[in-house]
Parts: structure tokens; sequence; C-alpha cells
């Protein structure tokens, strides 16, 4: 009887832990934390919430506007909001040495009536804040979960670049993308402020150079001083530090207009020292001055004069970029730099000082999907986390092309989807390899397809949230699923036909025969792939060394429970913003003849605003992106849909960078949403785990 009462009482108590388990389980798998963007290293829901929206009382030794405004603050009130500082020692949390850059560390404990944030720095606390904003606008302002983080950056500069020397882009703009970037921890914004198209910092001291006359741009635009100190006040409340540069002595078109001579002549010299001084005082919160230095070609002589003066005179730390035309850059040859920022592959980590990886983060050269992923997967410089010569990395946008609105300039650029999977990469580290090593093609299974469909859903829950007023091209990818052949030899002719195109088979075969040869085909997933990529080999795509004069095809199967109206986002050649390719011909997606079918019917492109013209730097890029136009409507049947993609790769005339690629995802009408309740297929299976068993 004894033994028996003993079964019961054990089968009842496993009863219990599993209902536990299971309630367990269903809160987080509904926890608020779950989209916290970026992850944080460490978190555990531990109880019950605190509850908003009362009286709280306030405790915090640095002062911290950003978290004093989350909360109502009595000095009286029972519940409380704790700050504890603490040694970097006793934090414990990962850090190393950044001149200018605090230490970010935070451990949070968020009980019923308390929230203790611990911390090395002020900067520390305005993270901690981030979070607890995060948490709070996930339950709508209501409550914030129990929870209890331990969390610090993997690396400590996570930044965004605007190029407004070329591209001017509105003091109100980017204060609103401070705010909306700085809420996932992007803490540093790189500010380029001239270019041959315009010198924008106001120089009260010479005030032609800020004179239309000078400008063939955006002619007359400018940001006064005290935008300036206003605008970086403004980003130390949220954490962000302004970089600001003046590039010298290269894209100084507009200095030489100006002025009348070149930035490294005798008189130019002392000129951008004086313009220095302007900027420093501009900008007194800036612990670094870049001046650029880059491609134009230079002497060592005119970058120690001018980051000397910086050092001893200004008393600030000055950036270049890296490489720099005519210049070996090393601590003893430029013993006055005190960090570089790497931009193309001859970019080179500098021993002895920080380094800023950029070399493979211009998503002026982007697409919206594919190279979002490449730079999501890689890691930051091969390396997991930062060290004292790798400080982080930035997304650069360098809008070179002309635009209508500013806006097309955020959306083609697609800034807020890149910085934010740039910005958690540099948060959380890690990655599984460099992007020379893994490009920019999704895997279909495993790790990294976990790891970037997370932050897709993430990222996509704040793209309906924070982030609903802004101009987002990105819907999600991870569930299209693709059929690609080995490239059939087209002999140059685009239109040549082979035999994926007169098959009748439905699903399509996996292989073909052609002229005594078989012809395979492999699974792709994403809204887009590239085949060749627009770096060539240097970041693989999803064939190694595709040949010219070939032809490929992509298929898919669409699934939908019901007939129903929908649009599709369509590319086959996305137009860089630095790019002066000629547009497409009438009737043509592209300049290599692609073309694409659904249910047996053509899909034809939209009426080009630029028609078969070379377009120039000064010529608006307008609808040849699809982010810069209206989807294309489709309709779908009841039941399986057709997808068929015909991809000549042959010689692309007025195209200096022939990549090869395409884009096709379907969307709501409006082609803000990817289309719910439907499947990609390419072979028919209603079971997406079935479809995988075919995949390799």
């Amino acid at each position: 009887m004894r033994r028996y009462f003993l079964f019961l009482l054990g089968l009842l108590l496993l009863l219990l832990v599993g209902t536990q388990a299971s309630q367990a389980a269903v809160l987080t798998s509904s926890s608020p934390a779950t989209l916290l963007l970026p992850q944080p290293h460490q978190l555990s829901v531990t109880g019950e919430p605190f509850v908003l929206n009362r009286a709280v009382r306030l405790s915090d030794p640095t002062g911290s506007a950003l978290l004093a405004s989350l909360f109502n603050v009595d000095g009286t009130a029972e519940a409380s909001v704790n700050v504890r500082c603490v040694s970097a020692d006793e934090l414990g949390t990962f850090d190393y040495d950044l001149p200018g850059f605090e230490n970010e560390g935070y451990l949070l404990s968020v009980t019923p009536h308390a929230i203790t944030i611990t911390v090395a720095s002020k900067t520390g606390v305005i993270r901690a804040a981030q979070t607890l904003m995060q948490l709070a606008a996930a339950t709508g302002g209501k409550y914030i979960e129990g929870v209890s983080i331990t969390d610090y950056p993997a690396f400590k500069l996570r930044g965004f670049m605007h190029d407004v020397g070329r591209s001017f882009i509105s003091i109100e703009e980017l204060r609103k993308e401070i705010d909306l970037l700085s809420r996932f921890k992007v803490n540093a914004f790189h500010w380029h402020l001239t270019d041959n198209q315009g010198f924008r910092f106001e120089s009260k001291r010479y005030p032609q150079l800020n004179s239309a006359a000078a400008m063939t741009r955006f002619a007359g635009m400018f940001y006064t001083q005290e935008q300036c100190t206003e605008l970086e006040a403004y980003a130390a409340e949220r954490g962000v530090t302004i970089i600001p540069e003046i590039d010298m002595p290269g894209h100084s078109k507009a200095f030489t207009t100006a002025m009348g001579y070149a930035m490294s002549s005798n008189q130019g010299r002392p000129v951008l020292k004086q313009l220095l001084s302007e900027l420093a005082e501009a900008f007194p919160l800036a612990p670094y001055i870049h001046i650029g230095a880059d491609e134009a070609g230079t002497t060592a002589a005119f970058v120690n004069e001018m980051s000397q003066y910086i050092h001893e005179t200004l008393h600030r730390r000055c950036i270049v970029w890296n490489p720099i035309s005519g210049v070996n850059i090393s601590t003893a040859t430029l013993p006055y730099i005190d960090m570089t920022e790497m931009w193309s592959t001859a970019g080179k980590k500098i021993s002895g000082v920080p380094n800023i990886d950029c070399r493979y983060n211009y998503v002026n050269h982007f697409d919206v999907f594919a190279d979002l992923v490449g730079i999501y997967k890689s890691n930051i410089y091969y390396a997991e986390q930062g060290n004292s010569e790798l400080a982080g990395a930035i997304t650069a946008l360098w809008n070179d092309r002309k635009t209508p609105t500013e806006r097309d300039i955020i959306c083609q650029n697609n800034l807020y989807a890149n910085a934010l999977a740039t910005s958690e990469r540099g948060w959380k580290g890690g990655g599984k390899q460099y992007i020379e090593t893994g490009g920019t093609t999704l895997p279909n299974t495993g790790s990294e397809w976990e790891e970037f469909q997370d932050w897709e859903r993430r990222f996509l829950y704040y793209k309906d949230t924070w982030l609903s007023e802004e101009p987002i091209p990105y819907v999600r990818q991870t569930d299209v699923r693709w059929r690609i052949t080995t490239p059939f030899p087209n002999g140059g002719d685009a239109s040549a036909v082979f035999p994926p195109e007169t098959a009748t088979d439905a699903p399509l075969p996996f292989s073909f025969e052609y002229e005594g040869t078989t012809y395979g085909s492999a699974v792709a997933t994403g809204a887009a792939v590239y085949l060749r990529h627009t770096w060539g080999t240097t970041v693989p795509a999803f064939f190694a060394n595709p040949a010219l004069n070939t032809t490929t095809y992509a298929w898919t199967y669409v699934y939908s429970p019901i007939a129903q109206e929908a649009a599709a986002l369509i590319e086959f050649q996305n137009y860089g913003r630095s790019e002066n390719d000629r547009a497409p011909d009438a009737r043509c997606w592209d300049r290599k003849g692609s073309r694409i079918f659904l249910n047996d019917t053509e899909l034809l492109p939209p009426a080009w605003e630029n028609t078969g013209r070379d377009i120039n730097a000064e010529v608006d890029l307008r609808n040849e992106n699809f982010a810069a136009r209206e989807p294309l409507a489709v309709s779908l049947r009841a039941g399986w849909n057709k997808v068929f993609i015909k991809l000549p790769y042959v010689p692309a005339s007025g195209v200096r960078l022939n990549k090869w690629m395409f884009t096709f995802v379907l969307t709501t009408p409006d082609g803000r949403q990817a289309l719910d309740n439907i499947i990609y297929s390419p072979s028919k299976h209603s079971n997406p785990d079935e479809d995988a068993e075919v995949w390799e």
C-alpha cells in the first residue's frame, strides 16, 4: 500500500512538474523579452512584472534623462528604480579599451516593485534604459516583464554613416534616425559633412564655402554650427557619439570652387586648420574628428600636419580612411592617427590602433534581401568580439546618385534593416565566418538560417511598431524556397530555349537532359539570390564562378488556400546608388534578357521613367529599383501557382558591375508585408518539413 501511495505521489509530482514546465514554455514563447533587439547575452524570466503607469521613486547618480523619461518620477513612491554604480571589475561584463567610448555593460533586475540597474558608467544606464523601453513597448506600456539580464556589447562601436556632402539629409531626418536607431543600441553616427558636391558644415570664418555658387547639388544647403551642437547633445542623451568628418584633401571640389585653391596647397592648409577648430567648437563632445584622406592621393606629411593639429591644438583624436591612396598607414608613418576606418578589400587592420570594419558595409551597393543576409551572417573582420585593435563596424550610406527625395535614400538603401542587422552582430558578436567566405546566400536549414529567421522575426515586429512610419522595403523572406538549375550554355543568345522552358511536368523535375549532358538543380532560400555577386568572386554567391553566355532557371510553386489578389516585389538588376548604369529598355526587366512567368503568363515590368537612358550621377535614380516603385499586382488562384524565372547571363550593355541575381516575393497589395497563409515549395509539398527532405 505504501509503495502504491509513493507511486501515485510520484506520478502526481511528475504531472505537476510537467504542467509547470509547459506553463513556463508558454511564458517563454510569449515573453516580451523574446522581442529584444539586439538580443541580450544572458536573460531569464524571473517572475511577476513591474507595473507601469504609477509613481516611481528614482535613484540615479548618473542623472540619465533617458531613464527618467520612462517613469512617472515621485520621490515618495514605494515602487523604485535604483541605479548602482560599481567598478568595471565588479560589474564583470566583457569590455576592452576604446578611448572615447565608455563601458556599456549592465545588469538588470526587474521585480514587482523594484528595478535595479548595476553599471560601470552612465552609458551603461542608457543601454539598460533602452532595454526597458523595448520591454515596456512590447506590453503597450502597461508593465515590464520580470527579468534578470546580464548584457554588454561584443564590439564597442556600432554605427551608421551618412554622406550628406553629396546628398543633403535634413536635420529633422537625422534627428529621427538617431532617436530610432539608438533604441537598438546603435551608438555612433559618422557624419560625412563635405564632398565634391557641397561643403555642408557652416564656416563662420569662410562663409563662401556654404554659398550656393560653390555647390553642384542641393545648392546652398548646409548645417549651422548651432544645429551641429544641438544634434550632438540630442545624440549624447541616447548614448550616440557623433564622429564629424571633413574629407581632405580629396573629394574637395566644393572647397576649391569656393576658395580658389586646393586643400593641400600652401593657402589651403592654414584654412583647413581653422575649419577644424570651428568643427571642434561645434562638436564639443566629439572624442574623434575624421579627416578622410582616402582616394584622391596625398602624402604622409599632409596627413601628419592635420592629425598633429587635431592632437596637439584641438586635443581630440583623429580618424582616417584605410587605405589612403599614396600613403602607407602605420603608427610609424602616421604617429598622430588614433583610428582607421577600413574600406574596400584593400583596407587591412593596422596594428597599434583601433580599426572600424566598413569593408563590405557600403549599403549603396546592397540589394534589399541577399546582402542583408550576408552582413548578418558575417562576423566583424574575422573576429567573434572586439579588442583594442578592432573597434566595431559602421553601416555606410554613400548615395552618389541623385534621388528625388531623401526618403528615397533611406528606402533604396534599406537603411534600418542594414543598420540594425549590423548593430546586432556588433552587440552579440559571433558570426560563423566572414562575408568573404560565407557570402550572401541564406542557408536552407541549420543554425545560420535559424538565427537569421529569429532576427527577421524581431526586426519585422519593430517595422510594424516603432518603425511603422519609416520607408522599409524589407519583408519576410526566410520561407521563400527555389530550385535553381545548373547553367546551360547559350552561346551569347539570351533568347535561347532550354528544357526547363518546355517541360510540362508538375512539379518540374530536379534534372534535365540537354545535348547528352545532365543539368541538375539545387535548392535556394530567400526573396533574392545572387547567382554572381556585385563584387564577383570576392563575395561568394550561389554559383562559385559562373561563366558568361549561359542561362539558368529558377522556379517555385506557391500554395494559396484561396484565390486572391496580391503583389510581387520583382528585381533582376539592383541599381547601386553609386553606379551610373543604363536603365532597362522598354518591356525589359534588365539588360540581360531576364523573364518571369506566373502560371505560364509572363509578368512584364513597369514603364521605366529612365527607359534605356545612360544615367549619370546627376540624373535622378527613379523607379529602376523595386523599392522606389509600386509593387506589381498579381492574381493567385486557389491551390498551387507556378513561378518560373529565366535568367540569361550575358554581357549587359551600359552596366559596370555585371551582377547576376533575381528578386521575387509575394506581398500584400500595398507591398508592405509578406503575404501570409501561403507556402513556397519547388516540390509542391504542402508541408515544408517534407520539402526539406529533398533540399539536399
